[in-house]
């Protein structure tokens, strides 16, 4: 358990607040990124070096078909490769022919060229390595996702996306991860709008089963347009409407469910900026003790503050006769100014 709680940030601050009132862990209760009972041994044995439990991880997730599951570790564990790599260059050695080792490799890549100022000519050198995790497994849906993503940065255009679209749902038509990247090709920051977004979203949801994570599609687009000046012009009833599905889907889950704790975490940013206290409260309770990076690493540097911030906020708001206004959680919750929000890479 002690190592397992050096994995994971958590608050340390102690103050005076409604928090325990209102049904909600204390600050130091809070765990940032808390990995699930499967991830959770494969990053400890990856900290000390094994990367065993990391590889039967990614094969039990091929040989069952575990495609979200899959991706949520595959990014996980290859972003804690990048800070700690000696277990991942052992894999490589070791098993070079592994198609686990070579999806992890892919998202490597793949990750450092969006961050790295040499963008254009590092994606060119990551096609390759994402034709290969394609073909480890042709079933598997994540090397598409990843293809997708690359498309975006690489100035694909629409026909090149609509050709990976449809390698990617052919695979798994409501994979979460495939349509989350899609989303972002059609982003107004990119190739799209935010009316471009919102239609492909809310006929994605549509089309999903009631419990599907596709549920919570429209939110993300309406994250994007409530973080965007230009997303004013959209009609306030389709945000609300995007985030009465996404409640109907939290309803579906448990809760302190980490499975869906990113999902109550975008929820509450959004209803907080539509002024929806009681709401936001209500998927505070359920979300418990699990923060997420995403959204509020698109808020502030520091997204465990910014979480905690923002549930005093709510906690306070809801206590209050007269509703306060509504919140703006991409501005720093500080009251810093000039913080330019990340919305997405």
């Amino acid at each position: 358990m002690a190592t397992l709680r050096a994995l994971v940030r958590r608050a340390r601050t102690h103050r005076p607040s409604p928090l325990l009132a209102a049904g909600l862990p204390a600050d130091d209760e809070v765990l940032l990124d808390a990995p699930d009972e499967r991830l959770a041994p494969a990053l400890v044995a990856a900290g000390r070096g094994d990367h065993g439990p990391a590889a039967e991880l990614l094969a039990t997730t091929r040989g069952t078909a575990e495609w979200e599951d899959r991706d949520r570790y595959l990014i996980r564990l290859a972003a804690f490769a990048r800070s700690r790599g000696e277990w991942f260059s052992t894999w490589c050695a070791v098993a070079p022919d592994d198609p686990d080792a070579t999806l992890v490799k892919a998202e490597l890549a793949l990750a450092h060229a969006w961050e790295s100022p040499a963008r254009d000519e590092l994606l060119g050198r990551v096609t390759p390595l994402i034709t290969a995790a394609a073909e480890g497994d042709p079933r598997d849906p994540v090397p598409w996702r990843m293809a997708l993503d690359h498309a975006r940065g690489s100035g694909a255009g629409h026909k090149g996306f609509e050709r990976l679209w449809g390698e990617a749902v052919r695979r798994s038509p409501h994979h979460y991860g495939c349509h989350v990247a899609a989303l972002r090709y059609l982003s107004s920051r990119w190739n799209g709008s935010h009316s471009e977004c919102l239609d492909f979203a809310e006929t994605a949801a549509q089309d999903a089963w009631p419990g599907s994570l596709v549920q919570a599609l429209p939110l993300r687009a309406a994250f994007s347009c409530l973080a965007d000046d230009e997303g004013a012009s959209v009609r306030r009833a389709r945000l609300h409407a995007a985030a009465d599905r996404a409640i109907a889907l939290s309803r579906r889950y448990t809760a302190a469910d980490p499975w869906i704790a990113e999902i109550r975490n975008l929820l509450t940013c959004v209803l907080a900026a539509l002024g929806r206290w009681e709401d936001a409260l209500t998927q505070l309770r359920l979300t418990g003790p699990y923060a997420t990076s995403f959204p509020w690493d698109r808020v502030r540097d520091d997204p465990l503050s910014a979480f905690l911030d923002l549930r005093v906020r709510v906690a306070a708001s809801v206590r209050r006769e007269r509703p306060a206004r509504p919140a703006v959680p991409f501005l720093p919750l500080s009251g810093r100014t000039g913080h330019v929000p990340r919305l997405d890479h």
